[in-house]
């Protein structure tokens, strides 16, 4: 119960944020309970899920907090109400941005989806009513997720907007900077790179999991 708590409570609260280095932590706390809820479901599916979602937390979040970095550093500001139209000006980053936001709220064939379909099976066998109020995180990520992407990426400028170079925010953010260095693409390149390999063939993880199943049959199950 705690576990499902965590995850539509943190999901919430990724959605209520406009700071983009905000949002990125209560979704880290989303993640983190589906975590817990495979861990605690005391079956092989839950618990090697488990451990593959702790993997993509240690992939994803990382790589988003180093672009919101970066877009702050490129703009003065993690408001994503006070950013527009960054993408046609920086298409390296937005595109990198797009595959690990694509990776975070739990795409097929990235990294995400196979950890989270793992936990949820788990979780089914242990309380399907449980799995079932888990579901409202998923239902989430895609909103919050998305919405980080396309306002920092893509919203339109409006009149106001030209004229004072934000949204009628405080901040006011510099005019963007140069594109993705090849140091930062460096960076994140191996980030990515796993998030696909871990997405396509995940039985990189499962083969070596065999000890995480020792603890099933504990007498409280």
């Amino acid at each position: 119960m705690l576990a499902v708590l965590g995850i539509v409570w943190g999901a919430l609260m990724a959605l209520a944020q406009t700071d983009m280095k905000a949002l990125v932590a209560y979704s880290s706390l989303s993640h983190m309970g589906f975590i817990v809820l495979g861990i605690f479901s005391f079956n092989a599916q839950g618990q090697q899920g488990a451990v593959i979602q702790m993997v993509n937390h240690g992939l994803i979040v990382p790589a988003l907090f180093l672009l919101v970095a970066w877009i702050q550093e490129r703009t003065g500001s993690r408001d994503r109400r006070a950013l527009f139209g960054l993408a046609p000006r920086m298409p390296i980053l937005a595109g990198v941005f797009l595959l690990v936001t694509l990776a975070a709220l739990g795409l097929p064939g990235l990294n995400s989806f196979v950890g989270e379909f793992m936990i949820l099976l788990g979780a089914w066998a242990f309380s399907p009513v449980l799995t079932a109020l888990a579901c409202i995180g998923l239902v989430l990520a895609p909103v919050y997720m998305l919405r980080l992407f396309q306002g920092a990426m893509y919203a339109p400028a409006t009149g106001e907007d030209l004229a004072h170079g934000h949204r009628g925010h405080e901040e006011t953010p510099r005019a963007p900077g140069i594109d993705l260095r090849g140091a930062q693409l460096a960076l994140l390149a191996p980030l990515v790179a796993l998030m696909f390999v871990l997405g396509l063939y995940p039985y990189l993880l499962t083969r070596v999991m065999s000890a995480v199943t020792l603890g099933i049959g504990l007498p409280w199950r």
